[in-house]
C-alpha cells in the first residue's frame, strides 16, 4: 500500500459486508489443530500478518500446515509432541501467537527462542513467565527481564501443576496457560490474582478447547481446573467464524451514517466483541440480530446518544466507540480500558492524540477516555502507530463529511488486509 490513503468524505453508509475470519479464533484454532491427534480441515481462516506468523511458527516446529486456498488449510496434528525440538521463532507483533506459543513451548521438551518486532519487545510478558516457572519451565530473557526475546526449555515438569497468574493486564496470559496445560496430560490448576479482564476472550478459548475434546472447569473466573488424562483430538472439520472486532467498524458506520449489515458473525458467536452491537443500541442505533449476521441502522432521530460505559469486556471493539462518540449528542465516557496501554501501541494515548488533532475535545487517564462531540477538521493526517485498529477506526471520520488522511494504511494487514477496499464498497445512499 501507499504511505497514506485519503478517505473521501461520505454522506452515508449503506450496504452488506462479508467480514473475514476472526483473528482470535484463527490463531487459537491453528495451534489447537497442531497440538491435536488427527488431521483437521480448517476453513474461513483469516489471511493476515498475525495468522501468517503463527503458520510459519508451526511449520518451523515441524507441523504440516498445507494451504488448499487463501483461507482453507489442512493441518496434520502432532499430538502435543512437536517434531522439531529446537527452533527460533519470529512472531512480529502477534500477541495471540506470542503468548500462546510461549506457554506451550515452555512446557514442551526442547529448546526454543521467541522474538518479535520492536513493539512486541516492549509489550510485557513477565506475568506469564512468572506463572510458567512454578510448572517447571526454564525461561531466559535474552535482553530485558520480563520481555522478548526469550529462550524456553523444560527439563522436567513440576510434580503438581498449580500456578497463579495476574488477571488485570492481559487475558492472553491465562489463554496461553489454558491451551498449554492439557498437553502434559496431568491435572492442573490456575488461580487468578485480582480481577480477570476480557472474560469473553477466555470463554472463547475454553469453548474452542472443548471442540477439541478438552474440558476446563471454571470456578467463577477465580480458579480454573483442568482434569488429568485429557488430550486434544481433531474435530475433523472446523470453520472459523468472522471477526467480530473487525465487524465493529461497519456496524458503527451504519449507526452513524445509514444502514449496514455484516455477515459471518451474529448471535451464535463465540466472540465477546459481538457485544459491541449492544453498545451501539445504548447509543440509540437500531440493531437486529441473526445467527450469523447483524444489522445496524442510524437512530430514527438521526442523532446518536451519549454513553458512559464500562468496556472491560470488549477492549478491542471499544476503540470504535471512541470515534462513534464524535457523532453523539454529548460527552461519552469509556471506562475500565487500562488494557489498551499494552496493546499494539498505547491505545489510550494514541486515540487521544489523534482525536485532538481533529479538533475534538478529549480527557483521559490510565483507565478512562472521555470524548466530546464535534465537527472534525478536514484533511488531517492520522498517525496510526503501526496499529491496525487505529487506522480502521479513523476511517469513520469521513462520515462527518470531511476527508481524512490515514498514514500507513497497510498496517491493517495485521488482521484485515482488504479493509479499506471493503469500506469503499459502502454506498452513500440506500
Amino acid at each position: 500500500m501507499t504511505d497514506s490513503l485519503l478517505v473521501a468524505p461520505r454522506e452515508g453508509a449503506y450496504g452488506t459486508v462479508a467480514i473475514p475470519g476472526s483473528k482470535s479464533i484463527s490463531n487459537r484454532a491453528l495451534l489447537l489443530c497442531a497440538l491435536a491427534d488427527g488431521t483437521t480441515e480448517l476453513s474461513a481462516l483469516l489471511e493476515s500478518d498475525d495468522t501468517r506468523y503463527m503458520r510459519q511458527a508451526l511449520a518451523a516446529l515441524g507441523v504440516d500446515v498445507v494451504a488448499n486456498s487463501e483461507t482453507e488449510f489442512t493441518v496434520k496434528g502432532c499430538g502435543g509432541d512437536f517434531p522439531n525440538r529446537k527452533a527460533s521463532l519470529f512472531l512480529g507483533n502477534a500477541g495471540t501467537a506470542v503468548r500462546s506459543l510461549t506457554a506451550v513451548l515452555a512446557l514442551t521438551a526442547g529448546e526454543f527462542e521467541i522474538d518479535g518486532i520492536a513493539r512486541m519487545r516492549e509489550r510485557p510478558i513477565k506475568d506469564l513467565l512468572d506463572a510458567l516457572q512454578p510448572l517447571g519451565a526454564t525461561i531466559d530473557c535474552l535482553d530485558n527481564e520480563g520481555f522478548l526475546p526469550l529462550r524456553l526449555s523444560t527439563q522436567s515438569l513440576a510434580q503438581t501443576l498449580s500456578t497463579a497468574v495476574k488477571g488485570n493486564v492481559s487475558s492472553q496470559y491465562l489463554t496461553g496457560l489454558l491451551m498449554a496445560l492439557p498437553v502434559t496430560g496431568k491435572a492442573a490448576e490456575i488461580q487468578i490474582v485480582g480481577e480477570l479482564i476480557s472474560k469473553p476472550y477466555v470463554a472463547m478459548t475454553i469453548a474452542l478447547m472443548k471442540q477439541f475434546g478438552v474440558e476446563v472447569i471454571n470456578h467463577d473466573w477465580q480458579r480454573f481446573e483442568i482434569p488429568a488424562g485429557q488430550c486434544y483430538r481433531s474435530p475433523g472439520v472446523l470453520r472459523v467464524e468472522a471477526d467480530a472486532s473487525s465487524a465493529s467498524y461497519f456496524l458503527a458506520a451504519g449507526a452513524i451514517g445509514g444502514d449496514v449489515t455484516i455477515e459471518g458473525v451474529g448471535a451464535d458467536s463465540l466472540q465477546g466483541d459481538v457485544k459491541f452491537a449492544d453498545a451501539l443500541a445504548v447509543m440509540g442505533a437500531n440493531v437486529e440480530w441473526g445467527p450469523d449476521w447483524i444489522r445496524c441502522a442510524r437512530p430514527q432521530s438521526g442523532q446518536l446518544k451519549a454513553f458512559d460505559l464500562d468496556l472491560n469486556h470488549i477492549p478491542d471493539a471499544a476503540m470504535t466507540l471512541a470515534v462513534a462518540a464524535v457523532f453523539a449528542d454529548g460527552p461519552c465516557h469509556l471506562r475500565n480500558i487500562g488494557s489498551w496501554k499494552v496493546k499494539e501501541t498505547d491505545r489510550i494515548l494514541a486515540m487521544a492524540n489523534e482525536l485532538s488533532k481533529l479538533g475534538i475535545k478529549v480527557e483521559y487517564t490510565d483507565e478512562r477516555l472521555s470524548v466530546w462531540p464535534g465537527q472534525p477538521k478536514a484533511h488531517i493526517d492520522i498517525e496510526t502507530y503501526d496499529d491496525h485498529r487505529i487506522a480502521m477506526c479513523f476511517s469513520l471520520i469521513s462520515l462527518a463529511g470531511v476527508p481524512v488522511n490515514i498514514l500507513d494504511p497497510g498496517c491493517t494487514a495485521k488482521t484485515y488486509p482488504k479493509y479499506f477496499d471493503d469500506f469503499a464498497t459502502l454506498a452513500e445512499r440506500s
